[in-house]
């Protein structure tokens, strides 16, 4: 349509007679409006390449002219600190916003600081101080697309990013020497700990369920599935599949699948590269390997991958048509990008706006959880995390070579223990059976209903495993796991207790006890445990009164002494001070 308008404003069918006044005409009259003049300068560009007219003015980046920092002098250091800097257009993009904010602040609180030359360290602080009582569209030029965020108070995000932006300047400024060293930015500009408390990654996992879903729905993507445009599909099938495999399966942010190049996927077998016809046929150890580009923290590195990734990127490259090399945004290179079509790359936010969407209505779930939106880096956090949780796991330097990290430290944010494995490794740990013990107990209610119980018969019996114990405070017993021969204890093979179990009125209950280490031990470790527990406690005074070493003994006996006791218990020979094991 604007080719067809610009052939009528001309009055001629022929593009050679396309001139520059005709596109400076139209752009003077605003003849087109809204994305026409987008497409008028994509015109233009066609034909200066084409050589009929001169090539278009580059279009200013978001931050254009119109956008002005409150304070003239100190909008004119920041212009010249954003002509200067050697950062990448969208970070210094980012952060003449926040120093034009800052000029506003100025311009309404501190006037007498306009320019730079004039900030001390105690202008620092209250700009600081400032910041941190700030709201959602306080001192910004526009507020459109801020809707119901307007007034709330600031993020810790977005304060750290703007005392960053602001140290950034002046640090350069002071690097430069255009300012003097009136104050350190390190120091004076520091985030505040009550900010830094706040920050930090966070990498939300998807829920295994959900993951599981989304994985089900990627691999069996089909046509009918896309997201239709009046002019049909945007993209190839394969180019779309390809996408969605390389966000399920290769664990890599979105800019780099979007910067990967033709040729990234290799195939080895028993360590030598697979060429030619071999391909056709994959080996069960065939290994996929997927070449990374320079990325965020790392230069290039080579990665394995699923082979169903490889085969997915393999069909598109089969089909993919010539296109034009393209600049890399990162490196500067001119690179045969994998993912690009009719002359133009898949955007970055492709996966965010696109796939995943269209994956969440394939797999029936929802496009956000409890912790949020599913974006595409979550979907990194979540195969770390499941690499992390396997049954065989990558350890954490394995796990840092695969995802690309220069140091572990990043690693362990996504190296998450999972819930599950988490909640088995509590359960085995037996913290609560560790403490206490469940034990049965006999309530004799004929006892109680008669009033015997009231007399001094025993009413309640506690389970040892061999014998019973009558104590009615038998939780505060120190031999309860270890009785001695007292008037409380009943062995299971006495007649008492065989009278006791004829009881028809007899109520079981189980009860609680808390147990020492000692006791666990005789509990669990058997004889040797239990005869050190026993020797610990054979001078202790039973319930019934004397201890486990009198009771020992034979009428008229006299007791030995401890030192000789010891000496004998380490000899091994039993002797009659010994105290006996417990019955049955």
């Amino acid at each position: 349509m604007v080719v067809c308008q610009l052939l009528l404003l001309n009055r001629s069918p022929y593009l050679e007679d396309l001139e520059t006044t005709l596109f400076d005409r139209v752009r003077h009259e605003r003849i087109l409006a809204g994305s026409q003049r987008y497409t008028l300068h994509a015109t233009q560009r066609a034909v200066a390449e084409l050589g009929f007219c001169d090539p278009p003015q580059p279009i200013t980046g978001r931050h254009s002219a119109r956008a002005t920092g409150g304070a003239k002098t100190w909008e004119q250091w920041v212009d010249r600190w954003h002509a200067t800097s050697t950062l990448t257009a969208g970070v210094r993009g980012g952060m003449r916003s926040t120093l034009l904010r800052v000029g506003r602040w100025i311009a309404t609180e501190q006037p007498d600081a306009a320019d730079p030359k004039d900030w001390t360290r105690q202008t620092c602080a209250t700009w600081i101080a400032a910041l941190d009582r700030m709201k959602v569209g306080d001192y910004v030029q526009r507020t459109a697309g801020l809707g119901d965020r307007l007034g709330k108070p600031l993020e810790a995000a977005s304060k750290a990013g703007q005392i960053t932006a602001l140290r950034t300047f002046f640090k350069d400024c002071q690097e430069w020497e255009w300012l003097p060293r009136s104050f350190d930015p390190l120091r004076a500009l520091a985030i505040p700990r009550s900010i830094t408390a706040l920050l930090g990654p966070d990498p939300r996992v998807i829920a295994d369920e959900i993951w599981a879903k989304l994985l089900w729905a990627g691999l069996n993507l089909e046509v009918a599935d896309l997201p239709q445009a009046q002019a049909g599909h945007f993209y190839p099938f394969e180019l779309v599949r390809a996408v969605t495999l390389t966000w399920l399966f290769s664990g890599q942010r979105s800019n780099e699948i979007a910067r990967l190049r033709v040729g990234c996927i290799r195939w080895q077998h028993d360590g030598a590269p697979i060429t030619g016809d071999s391909q056709q046929v994959l080996a069960r150890d065939t290994i996929c390997l997927l070449d990374v580009p320079p990325h965020k923290t790392g230069t290039a590195f080579s990665k394995p991958v699923d082979p169903i990734l490889g085969q997915a990127i393999d069909a598109w490259q089969a089909v993919r048509p010539n296109q034009p090399k393209f600049t890399d945004r990162r490196t500067g290179e001119r690179v045969d990008l994998l993912f690009a079509v009719r002359a133009r790359r898949v955007s970055t936010h492709y996966i965010n706006n696109t796939i995943i969407p269209m994956l969440c209505r394939k797999a029936g779930v929802p496009d956000a959880d409890v912790r949020g939106n599913i974006t595409s880096h979550r979907a990194r956090s979540t195969i770390a995390s499941q690499l992390y949780n396997a049954k065989e796991p990558m350890t954490l330097f394995e796990l840092q070579a695969w995802l690309g990290h220069r140091s572990p430290q990043s690693t362990q944010y996504y190296a998450k223990i999972a819930p599950n494995v988490l909640s088995k490794a509590y359960s085995e740990a037996g913290y609560f059976e560790r403490n206490v013990r469940t034990i049965e107990v006999l309530v004799d209610r004929d006892a109680v209903a008669s009033g015997a119980a009231a007399a001094g018969e025993p009413w309640q019996h506690y389970d040892l495993g061999h014998g019973y114990c009558s104590y009615t405070f038998f939780e505060q017993c120190q031999h309860r796991m270890a009785c001695a021969r007292c008037d409380f204890y009943t062995p299971k093979e006495s007649t008492r207790f065989q009278l006791l179990e004829a009881k028809s009125n007899l109520q079981r209950m189980a009860v609680s006890i808390p147990l020492t280490d000692d006791e666990r031990a005789a509990v669990d470790d058997g004889e040797a445990a239990l005869d050190r527990l026993l020797e610990r406690l054979a001078d202790v005074p039973t319930p019934a009164g004397p201890t486990p070493r009198e009771l020992s003994l034979p009428p008229g006996a006299v007791a030995l002494p401890i030192v000789e006791t010891d000496a004998l218990a380490r000899d091994g020979t039993r002797r009659p001070c010994c105290p006996p094991k417990p019955l049955g």
